[in-house]
């Protein structure tokens, strides 16, 4: 595969040597003034020193009292979900916490609402997987001035410093790595669609672009068709029977997620065709049956349930000792499912 490299341009040097110019000029000034002029900037720059005040730092927030930890997912009918749920819920009693799991079903709307509720509730600390990059950064800030760390996890929100963790899947990576297991599955060449997830969603931008990343190299890959399918299964499979329609001889299918993966592939199957290559991610053990039946190609394997557990061990710490450690952002790396090591994974853990 190519890789792609970033040259660095000149633009330091030129502004080096544009400095290096304006200080050459300046000594061209009356060398008789030099004296004053610097001994007065030396004694503003010690005043302006004096009158500043050294800036404190944040005080951590100490959650709202009680020992309750409220997790906030989508839907739990999507197993992904429903995994980080259960793990985090798991993590959180381990722990010695009451835990209540709630979802948002992506709407912010109601999302609002449940962090009112757990604001109300006086929780320690909220777990959110969030239901949309812009509309949840509102709902983090509020628990912040009610003196609650959010830990978000799977995805990310449009501000820093204002969650205390944000957890996520290396969706780039996985999403580069499965997409190399699908032009090899296709041969390099032939039609193929792409089924989207949801536009709020920051990591169907981040998936569709390293997949493109990887196969756009390939002139002889062609996309047919783009469709949204908002990450469900329903949705996937109509919107596949339509693709199928007006793409008969098509060769294979990049989804976002695996819940689309599997909609595509019963399309796919009713419609009678064979040999179409799939790929996903997320990690499903739907998927891992698929891919291991030999209809679907692959997955990219994002750790939910290790992913959930550090938030909640990342929320512990920090009430317990004012920081988690680490930094705002963390990245935990996808791993590539295919039926060669598809008896690695359940419940989303690889083994």
């Amino acid at each position: 595969m190519k890789k792609f490299k970033k040259l660095m341009a000149g633009f330091m040097v030129a502004a080096l040597m544009g400095t290096m110019l304006v200080g050459c000029g300046s000594k061209g000034a009356d060398k008789a003034e030099e004296p004053a002029a610097t001994e007065s900037t030396e004694e503003t720059t010690d005043n302006a020193e004096a009158e500043t005040p050294a800036e404190e730092p944040t005080a951590a927030l100490t959650g709202g009292g009680t020992n309750l930890i409220y997790i906030i997912t989508p839907s739990h009918s999507n197993p992904f979900f429903k995994t980080e749920a259960e793990a985090a819920a798991a993590k959180a009693q381990e722990l010695g916490y009451e835990v209540k799991t709630v979802s948002h079903d992506d709407d912010p709307t109601k999302q609002a609402e449940l962090f009112d509720t757990a604001i109300s509730e006086k929780a320690a600390a909220i777990i959110c997987d969030n239901a949309g990059s812009d509309a949840t950064v509102a709902a983090v800030q509020k628990a912040r001035d009610n003196n609650i760390p959010t830990f978000l996890i799977d995805r990310e929100i449009n501000e820093s410093g204002i969650a205390i963790s944000q957890i996520v899947a290396n969706n780039y990576q996985g999403a580069k790595a499965v997409a190399e297991v699908f032009v090899e599955a296709m041969g390099e060449a032939g039609k193929y669609a792409e089924l989207l997830g949801k536009e709020s969603d920051t990591n169907a931008g981040v998936r569709s672009s390293a997949f493109h990343e990887v196969i756009d190299q390939y002139p002889d890959m062609e996309l047919v068709a783009t469709q949204t399918a908002n990450w469900e299964q329903a949705e996937a499979y109509t919107k596949m029977e339509t693709i199928i329609q007006s793409n008969p001889d098509i060769k294979g299918v990049i989804c976002g997620n695996d819940t689309m993966a599997m909609g595509a592939a019963a399309a796919i199957k009713a419609a009678g065709l064979k040999d179409i290559a799939i790929i996903g991610v997320d990690g499903s053990d739907d998927v891992r049956d698929e891919i291991k039946a030999g209809n679907i190609t692959a997955t990219a394997l994002q750790q939910a349930a290790l992913i959930a557990e550090m938030a909640v061990q990342q929320a512990d710490d920090y009430l317990k000792n004012g920081t988690t450690g680490l930094d705002e952002k963390q990245l935990v790396d996808c791993v590539v499912i295919t039926k060669e090591n598809a008896d690695q994974l359940s419940a989303f853990r690889y083994k």
